[in-house]
């Protein structure tokens, strides 16, 4: 009797003790694992609304800034229209001194943004007995316009650079800004240009026409530029000094460089050498305006050598972000202690019945699914559990071989993507020593891999090849044969053959082995960079486009060619053209024409060429980001269908044209 007595509490007590076990061990691993889940989300959702949000930001920025310029940019050029139409017409006509006089003084009153304007002859260009001839027009008082002749014994304009500048250029041309103190007392600069006169039967350097443009509406526009809270913009000039800014002191006393310098701010300087060469970009830098590292976006003002910058600094952006990313850790918290009564709650309820599958589950939870589970006769929910284990136990497995399958054929896509991209020429521009050539270009597969490709290589010194092609077909059998593709162009191109040429043995190659029956579109040029003559063969692909210097665009003549792959013994007619310094070539796939949106619409050639007519002088860079921003816009919330590929090449002119 005493025997049997002990026996029970013994068993009593280490039924409690597994008890108390499988709860605490269910709470803490619930517990964690819901922890660990919710830290992840919170995670991954800061991470994420953080790149959204920066990247609307500099879209938003993007947007702002190009608005600002595009404005600026056609007040100045309106104010620079004048001058060049005096010109015009002083160089066809002859004028007698009271016209000239009232030409000059209904360009001031007619232009609010002109403070002051003069037509300045050249030494006796306009009388043989008065040296100097140079009315200047300029706004006294508001409302009065007075004059007052250049030119005398202290003021030798002819000697002057707003003078000497456009007669040496032969165009005209915009000064540095500056204070006219004793003057105007106003920030202004100076556009000036030069006419001619006949004679000898050739035109002369005549003289200069002017039109000093008052720059205060300016500094308001620029101050009312602003982006979020403290968010902010600046105007320098080609020299880099500062125009405009939220800080007066540094107006006309500092330049950005000055500024990068004394705040040992190297961001900031590559910025500047960015901004002062006409660059359009995105910089990070630190603000000290802002006090906090902030985004820099630029674009240059046209025909003024001017660029403008907006700033947003990266605090106010992410203030939502935080705020909302601290709500979210208290309702975790909130949640996870109420979980954790739930819990354990649960755990203790279940833990007593449960004890018959504590040692196959904890096996299973190693990671031992081959763990025999015990055989649970009721029909209660307890053998509903075990069946469901027995269950998920096959059902794991056939998951998890499954898994690894899958994660096998996406770790085989990956790596065929990066060596993919490795294949294409990435580093830009590719010809460092060739600077009278510019290259850029973009691939965007559709899937993993593509079939796109482009290519760009020197066939010798004096010669540029370069190529686009689109394979039939998609994934990872459209990459194999485009990589062949390109290997077999290359090695043909080098051996200095015609591009029609090159095309037929690279189609006679294709032909031999294609048991796949794909094909393949392609366009292959070879630039001659001394002259800008241009040798090109089409084998069924999209015509490029010819960007020329003027803005217009146009396509290459087309030379008949069938795509590769198809028919052996095929032949590629040649064709010819010749680029003009400033003009460039943009080379793409009809994944940019065929681009859908939501509805179902192609984006079209017709709408490619609208977008090629706005974009006159703009680097290759440029111009692939305005295109492929177009397609971007177009497909708005469309899947990419196919791949996108664009090349773009600006030919600046070779030794024969210098």
């Amino acid at each position: 009797m005493t025997e049997k007595a002990s026996v029970a509490p013994a068993a009593a007590a280490a039924t409690r003790k597994v008890r108390r076990g499988l709860a605490f061990r269910l709470t803490v691993l619930v517990f964690a694992g819901g922890g660990t889940v919710v830290a992840l989300m919170l995670a991954y959702n800061y991470h994420v609304a953080r790149r959204l949000i920066l990247a609307e930001a500099e879209r938003g920025a993007t947007n702002l800034a190009r608005s600002a310029v595009n404005h600026v940019g056609a007040v100045v050029q309106s104010t620079a229209r004048v001058p060049d139409y005096l010109g015009v017409l002083l160089s066809n006509s002859d004028y007698t001194e009271d016209e000239i006089l009232a030409l000059v003084r209904t360009t001031v009153e007619a232009s609010p943004t002109t403070y002051g304007s003069t037509i300045a002859f050249a030494p006796y260009g306009f009388d043989r007995q008065r040296q100097y001839f140079a009315p200047y027009f300029y706004r006294k008082d508001p409302g009065t316009i007075d004059l007052r002749w250049l030119g005398g014994d202290t003021y030798h304009y002819f000697t002057m650079s707003w003078f000497e500048r456009p007669r040496d250029l032969g165009h005209g041309t915009w000064s540095e800004p500056y204070f006219d103190e004793g003057g105007g007392n106003i920030l202004m600069a100076t556009y000036s240009a030069p006419f001619t006169r006949i004679s000898d039967a050739q035109a002369r350097f005549a003289g200069v026409v002017t039109a000093d443009m008052a720059l205060d509406w300016l500094e308001a526009y620029v101050a009312s530029l602003r982006l979020y809270n403290s968010g902010y913009a600046f105007l320098i000039s080609k020299a880099g000094t500062i125009i405009t800014h939220p800080r007066r002191e540094y107006v006309l006393r500092e330049t950005i460089f000055s500024l990068a310098e004394r705040q040992r701010n190297a961001d900031l300087r590559r910025i500047a050498e960015d901004m002062v060469h006409d660059g359009t970009g995105v910089g990070r830098a630190y603000s000290t305006v802002a006090e906090s590292d902030s985004f820099f976006v630029y674009a240059p003002v046209p025909s003024t050598g001017w660029t403008l910058a907006v700033v947003f600094p990266e605090d106010d952006l992410l203030d939502d972000v935080v705020a909302l990313t601290y709500a979210q850790i208290g309702l975790a918290t909130t949640g996870g202690a109420l979980l954790l009564l739930v819990v354990v709650a649960i755990s203790r309820s279940i833990a007593r019945p449960l004890v018959t599958l504590s040692t196959a589950t904890e096996e299973i939870a190693r990671g031992n699914l081959d763990t025999p589970l015990p055989e649970v006769r009721s029909t209660d929910e307890i053998g509903t559990l075990a069946t469901a284990f027995r269950q998920m136990q096959g059902d794991l497995k056939a998951y998890l071989a499954e898994h690894d399958q899958l994660v096998a054929i996406r770790s085989e896509l990956d790596v065929a993507r990066r060596i993919q991209q490795s294949i294409l020429p990435r580093r830009f521009p590719p010809f460092p020593d060739h600077p009278e050539i510019e290259i850029f270009a973009e691939m965007l597969p559709a899937r993993e891999v593509g079939g796109d490709f482009y290519d760009i290589f020197l066939v010798d010194d004096a010669h540029v090849g370069f190529a686009i092609a689109d394979v039939s077909g998609k994934g990872i059998p459209a990459a194999i044969f485009m990589a062949m593709t390109r290997t077999l162009l290359r090695s043909t191109a080098v051996s200095g053959l015609t591009p029609g040429e090159c095309l037929r043995r690279v189609n006679r190659l294709l032909c031999l082995e294609n048991n796949a029956a794909m094909f393949v579109t392609l366009f292959y040029g070879i630039l001659d960079l001394e002259s800008g003559h241009l040798d090109y063969a089409n084998g069924g692909h999209n015509p490029p486009f010819v960007l020329r210097a003027d803005g217009s665009a146009e396509s290459l003549p087309g030379t008949g060619g069938t795509a590769l792959g198809v028919l052996d013994h095929l032949h590629y007619g040649v064709a010819t053209s010749r680029l003009q310094p400033g003009d460039g070539l943009l080379l793409y796939t009809d994944g940019v024409t065929e681009a859908m949106d939501p509805e179902g619409s192609l984006f079209t050639e017709a709408r490619l060429r609208v977008v090629l007519d706005t974009l006159k002088g703009l680097t290759p860079v440029a111009v692939i980001h305005a295109v492929l921003d177009a397609v971007d816009k177009w497909g708005s919330t469309a899947p990419q269908s196919d791949d996108v590929t664009v090349l773009a090449i600006r030919w600046t002119g070779g030794e024969a044209d210098a």
